[in-house]
């Protein structure tokens, strides 16, 4: 996660966008204004905007002129009841009809934005529902004490769970003047796998840049044109699986991608301008962070990136390469309490339970360590149910690919590429 302003985005005219400027159709009118009405939204919310690559002259034009939440509400409502005005045909083609259903559905969750800001309180599911097409399923702390009894049993001893696992992890902690060296290693990797799939769009690249005092881990900020920024957040030390989970999530075939190949073939090959904005607070969010998480796995399945790590990362950092498995095995049953932080974040949002008190649940039920879980709470203060677009959009698109795509990896990768270069709302994805 980061929060971007507009004057930090890369913006193109629409003659660089479109070689032209696309014909004139009520959907296009409707779609302009939506980007408007976005950009306009984005005054009165720093975190809105998460990357805006369109007309300068709209930028403009929003950074000039502050309008007022009531009449971006009005304007929202005016341009989803013209949408119903051009609704296309059941038998007009399947891009068309997911574009529709697309700009109609990030409308009501602008309105509902707009609500939010104006002091509207939503409970944590309806406020998922209202903003991210999605509401993530409940899970009792029974559910998670089962998993941490497993993991009792790896790690017996004397102090809590949470710490008696953060003294057996430190050896996997990647020494500061080596972070570069294995991230790089990484995204390397990373690319090569996704080349081998996924057309990429020529010149696309990023640039990497190590910050501190974040709330989150990683972050990409898309600049347009195919490039993005990348950073790194090292405020924690970094393990070594994060080197590939961010490599992967954050770049190849994660964020980096999504938003190249959205703007090659839905704004460019299309010259569908509504894409040029991304609202962070939006149905979007949970289709970008579900195929980047997931795309952690389409790249580097099962043993596959156990080998890899074992015989490249583990090497460039200076780790004992033989306890690579001990690692991934025992990671990925930690990974099993990942929706302990939704649950911490419903309780949080609902009121349920404290600040502090939502620290020590993380701390307990999702075995973060005391600074880690600090940080996780400022994310949740800032970002509220954004929480569920990793772990939940996660879960969902899995289940999509491997519905479309079986076993074979290939058509896995096909299924992949097809996702991120469509307009698929979180609801069309079960």
């Amino acid at each position: 996660m980061k929060r971007v302003t507009l004057a930090a985005c890369v913006v193109l005219s629409a003659a660089s966008l479109y070689g032209q400027k696309p014909q004139p159709s009520p959907m296009n009118a409707l779609a302009e204004q939506y980007v408007k009405t976005v950009l306009a939204l984005g005054r009165h919310d720093a975190d809105y905007v998460d990357a805006y690559y369109g007309p300068p002259d709209w930028k403009k034009e929003a950074e000039g002129t502050k309008v007022e939440l009531d009449a971006i509400a009005g304007r929202a409502r005016t341009l989803r009841a013209d949408l119903k005005t051009v609704q296309p045909a059941a038998t007009a083609d399947e891009m068309t009809r997911l574009r529709w259903q697309y700009l109609d559905r990030q409308l009501s969750s602008l309105e509902a934005r707009v609500r939010m800001l104006k002091g509207e309180k939503l409970s944590f599911d309806e406020e998922s529902k209202a903003l991210y097409d999605s509401v993530a399923p409940t899970h009792p702390e029974s559910h998670f004490q089962a998993i941490i009894d497993k993991l009792e049993k790896r790690f017996p001893g004397q102090g809590s769970l949470a710490e008696r696992y953060a003294t057996w992890r430190k050896p996997f902690i990647i020494p500061k003047e080596k972070v570069d060296a294995v991230f790089q290693l990484a995204i390397k990797a990373a690319r090569e796998r996704t080349q081998a799939h996924i057309d990429l769009p020529p010149g696309e690249s990023f640039t990497l840049e190590y910050v501190t005092n974040k709330p989150w881990g990683g972050y990409n900020w898309y600049q347009g044109n195919f490039r993005s920024l990348i950073q790194i957040n090292t405020d924690l030390p970094i393990y070594i699986d994060r080197a590939i989970d961010l490599a992967c999530h954050e770049g190849y075939p994660g964020h980096h991608v999504y938003n190249a190949l959205v703007e090659k073939h839905l704004v460019r090959d299309r010259g569908w301008i509504e894409f040029t904005v991304y609202p962070l607070f939006s149905p979007q969010s949970l289709i970008a962070e579900g195929t980047a998480n997931f795309g952690i796995e389409v790249a580097f399945p099962g043993q596959q990136r156990i080998e890899y790590e074992r015989a490249a990362l583990f090497t460039a950092a200076g780790l004992d390469p033989k306890r690579a498995a001990e690692y991934s095995e025992t990671q990925a049953l930690v990974d099993q309490l990942s929706y302990a932080g939704n649950e911490a974040a419903r309780q949080f949002l609902n009121g349920r339970i404290s600040a502090a008190e939502t620290a020590a649940y993380l701390e307990k039920y999702a075995l973060y360590s005391p600074e880690r879980a600090q940080q996780r709470v400022k994310f949740i203060e800032t970002y509220r149910s954004y929480v569920i677009n990793y772990n939940y959009g996660k879960d969902l698109v899995r289940r999509y690919i491997e519905g479309h795509s079986g076993a074979d990896p290939a058509r896995r990768w096909k299924a992949f590429a097809a996702l991120l270069s469509s307009p698929r709302l979180p609801s069309g994805l079960h």
